[in-house]
Formats: C-alpha cells, sequence, structure tokens
C-alpha cells in the first residue's frame, strides 16, 4: 500500500526548516514538520511567524521541492493557557499548508486541562489546523487512557490523539486499546523504536525521547502489533532522533536511512479487509 511520510523535525534535529524541507524532498517523504515554539524554554525552535520574508521563501521552496507541511510543535497546556498569544503561530501554520498541532498536556488539573483545550481547538479551526494531543508518561497526559478522557470530555470536530510508538511502549499503553480510538481522531501517527529499558526519571525520558530513539526495526517495541491496529491509510511520521548514530551525517542521508527503515516495518503489514 502506498503510505503518506513525514519527517518529523526530531529526526534532524537542529536543521533548519529550508535544510528540512530539502532533505524530505531528497529522501522522497511526502511531508516535513516545523517546530516553530521550542519544547522547553531555551530549546531549538524557528520562530518563523516572526519572519515574513523568510516564511513567503519558505513558502516557495517548498512549492518547487514538492513538500508540504503536515505538523508543526508545539503547543503546551499549562496551567495558565490562554489560547490568544499563539494566534500568530496558528495563523503562521495555517499559511504554511499544515495540517496538524503537535499538543502537550501540562496542566495536572484534569478538568481544566480539557477547557484549555477546547479554547485551543476553537482557535486552531479558524487556520485549518487540527490539535493533536500527544501522551507521553514524562506530562501530566500520562498514556492514551487519559488522552482519551481529554478528547471525549472536549468533543471537539478538529481534535486528535497522536499514537507514537515509543510513548506507546514507555506508558504501557495496552495494544488493545489503540484499536479502540475512533478513526476520526486519528490524523497521524510518529513511529521509531527504542530498547526495552525504560529511563527511571522525567529528565530521562526527555533525554531519551529526543537525543537516542533507535530506527525502527533495531529495539524492543513491538511496532508491527501498534501500526497494524491503525487506519492504512494514516499518514506516519518519520520521528528518529539518534545523536550518535547520525553524527557525521547530512540531513538528507539520515533521513533516508529512517524512511528506509520506517518502510520495512510498515510494508510488511498486511492491509485490513474493508
Amino acid at each position: 500500500m502506498t503510505r503518506k511520510l513525514s519527517l518529523s523535525f526530531l529526526t534532524c534535529l537542529g536543521a533548519t526548516p529550508e535544510d528540512s524541507v530539502r532533505a524530505a524532498a531528497a529522501a522522497g517523504y511526502d511531508y516535513v514538520g516545523f517546530r516553530m515554539l521550542p519544547a522547553a524554554p531555551g530549546g531549538i525552535a524557528f520562530p518563523l511567524m516572526n519572519d515574513p520574508a523568510r516564511l513567503r521563501d519558505l513558502r516557495g521552496l517548498m512549492a518547487d521541492q514538492g513538500i508540504g507541511l503536515f505538523d508543526v510543535e508545539m503547543i503546551r497546556l499549562s496551567a495558565d493557557f490562554q489560547a490568544e498569544p499563539y494566534l500568530p503561530f496558528l495563523e503562521c501554520s495555517g499559511e504554511l499548508g499544515a495540517r496538524a498541532i503537535l499538543v502537550a498536556g501540562d496542566d495536572p488539573d484534569e478538568q481544566r486541562l480539557t477547557g484549555s483545550y477546547v479554547e485551543l481547538c476553537q482557535a486552531a479551526a479558524q487556520f485549518g489546523l487540527s490539535a493533536d494531543l500527544e501522551f507521553m508518561p514524562q506530562s501530566e497526559l500520562h498514556d492514551l487512557s487519559a488522552a482519551m478522557r481529554v478528547l471525549k470530555a472536549a468533543c471537539q470536530p478538529n481534535q486528535g490523539v497522536i499514537i507514537d510508538a515509543l510513548h506507546v511502549s514507555r506508558s504501557g499503553t495496552p495494544v488493545a486499546l489503540i484499536k479502540d480510538v475512533p478513526p476520526e481522531w486519528l490524523n497521524y501517527a510518529q513511529i521509531c523504536d527504542g530498547p526495552a529499558e525504560i529511563p527511571p526519571t522525567r529528565e530521562g525520558l526527555n533525554f531519551a525521547a529526543r537525543h537516542k530513539r533507535l530506527m525502527p526495526g533495531e529495539g524492543a517495541i513491538d511496532l508491527g502489533s501498534i501500526f497494524s491496529s491503525l487506519p492504512d491509510c494514516l499518514p506516519i511520521a518519520v520521528e528518529v532522533p539518534n545523536d550518535r548514530q547520525s553524527a557525521g551525517l547530512s540531513p538528507a542521508t539520515w533521513a533516508e536511512r529512517a524512511k528506509r527503515a520506517s518502510l520495512s516495518i510498515l510494508d510488511a503489514i498486511p492491509a485490513r479487509a474493508g
């Protein structure tokens, strides 16, 4: 089957949006992901919404290279979240043709987090964007069950949840629960692999997720079971940051290797009848 693949920002961590677009095109991806807001204070990000000239040139480059923008990162739903300050980010994402926003849940009050998520969904809808919750054991949305509770309460037309193979494994989310996610809540999934050992601290989990993921097929995650539980046509973001293995390689070379490893798993999954 033909799957649409996106080159996640983390795979070529540190590459500029321009270099990421060129790498995605050279490696044969359909889409790319950008990080315009940092994952943590002082983290790497490219705030394109603050540079109209660069934004214009980047749109031209994407058109020339035949690469679309899939997801943009990232918004964190903290206790004091308000959507209004994020409107320039959302507008810029819409102008670039993005489809999804990666959203993390950092508020321990689930009811308040749900209210913030509804506010974000409604703001994002104005720009044709879905708001996709990424559950992580190192966040307040620890697992898929927590994300599902928020989605059931929010009930927004542009809501979604990201099935990230690493976080499925690290959170102990059962594959059977993935099968219960309504298809309309699935806009994309993320593929990578990881070792059987799980870091015991939040800091360790974050570092491993950002710098030490493994190529699909090189680790202990049951990728076949995870991805056979998802719709056949679901776009897949390839998210394989590994500082040691990618050292000395160009973004295009690393992206091509990650794509090849991902397809070795995805292409082995039989299409489901119907």
